[in-house]
């Protein structure tokens, strides 16, 4: 059978099992199955092996038990990054992506800031140089994606899931970025312990996080793709889905430099909630920024004035 009919087909079938975007998946298995992209499908119509048939045959009954397409394939593609996902680990979302953009502007903004303020010195310490910290880092995805877009960071990301942290180190590896340390441990508490060992680290001018903010008891409403399948713990934001950012908050002023940046993803309607959190400790410039729903999905605040 051509590829074209294939596809056709293959989309027909999961539309029985209710899939949402049904063609887009089976283009999407096809072409992983037969090692093309899907314009040179299209163009080219070639005619499925019986080996690529087993495969694809398998692939597609794994996604009718509502398997999340990324798991099936083994990857999705984040921020012009390839991360690799499995079971036991949070796939990436296209908000996160915006949680990145808004980052790699606000590290920006703020290197211009220190170089004009130190304009004329020459001096360089251990304290000058960028710090970044992604808290609950799941895949690795918003670690990876800030350390490739600044090469001269340290950046380190921490998370309480041994498979999560084995995933973002092979997902370090396999985009070949070098300047990242991962740590297994629940947020800060790996910190603390490499700033006991080594006591002139580590402050950070970038505290990041997308915590688990989904309030327990809608879990069970998601999708089948997300309750059935990804990790709870990467979910479970607590009875009312801010249990993360009380935690995070009042401790990020502990490891923020003067000056430095503390932002989170938010869930829907969180952003009232999280925005009152973050002015009790003192923090100032507090921004909120919207998805391209209209969602308040991203807050930013700055831990006094540079």
């Amino acid at each position: 059978m051509h590829a074209i009919d294939r596809m056709r087909r293959a989309g027909e079938f999961l539309e029985r099992f209710g899939i949402d975007d049904a063609i887009r998946e089976a283009e999407l298995i096809v072409a992983h199955c037969l090692k093309r992209d899907r314009t040179a499908l299209y163009k080219d119509n070639p005619i499925i092996s019986e080996e690529q048939e087993e495969q694809l045959t398998a692939f597609l009954i794994r996604r009718s038990k509502r398997e999340p397409i990324h798991y099936i394939l083994g990857y999705v593609e984040f921020y012009g990054l390839k991360i690799k996902v499995g079971q036991g680990v949070l796939i990436p979302r296209p908000e996160t992506e915006l949680l990145v953009e808004e980052a790699i502007r606000t590290v920006t903004s703020y290197k211009l800031q220190v170089t004009n303020k130190n304009k004329g010195s020459s001096l360089i310490t251990p304290h000058s140089l960028l710090n970044i910290l992604d808290l609950c880092t799941g895949s690795g995805c918003v670690t990876l994606a800030l350390a490739r877009a600044f090469p001269d960071a340290y950046v380190y990301g921490t998370d309480t899931s041994e498979i999560a942290i084995n995933y973002a180190k092979e997902n370090a590896k396999i985009n070949g970025i070098t300047n990242v340390t991962f740590l297994k441990g629940n947020l800060f508490e790996p910190i603390a312990q490499l700033i006991t060992h080594h006591p002139s680290l580590i402050t950070f001018n970038l505290i990041i996080s997308n915590p688990p903010y989904i309030r327990r008891d809608e879990i069970k409403n998601l999708r089948p793709e997300i309750k059935d399948w990804e990790p709870v713990e990467a979910l479970d934001g607590g009875e009312d889905g801010l249990g993360y950012y009380r935690i995070i908050i009042p401790e990020a002023k502990n490891y923020l430099k003067e000056g430095g940046y503390l932002m989170f993803e938010l869930g829907i309607g969180q952003a009232d909630s999280v925005r009152k959190m973050v002015e009790d400790p003192g923090f100032t410039d507090i921004l909120l920024i919207k998805d391209y729903a209209g969602i308040e999905r991203i807050l930013r605040a700055k831990l006094g004035i540079l």
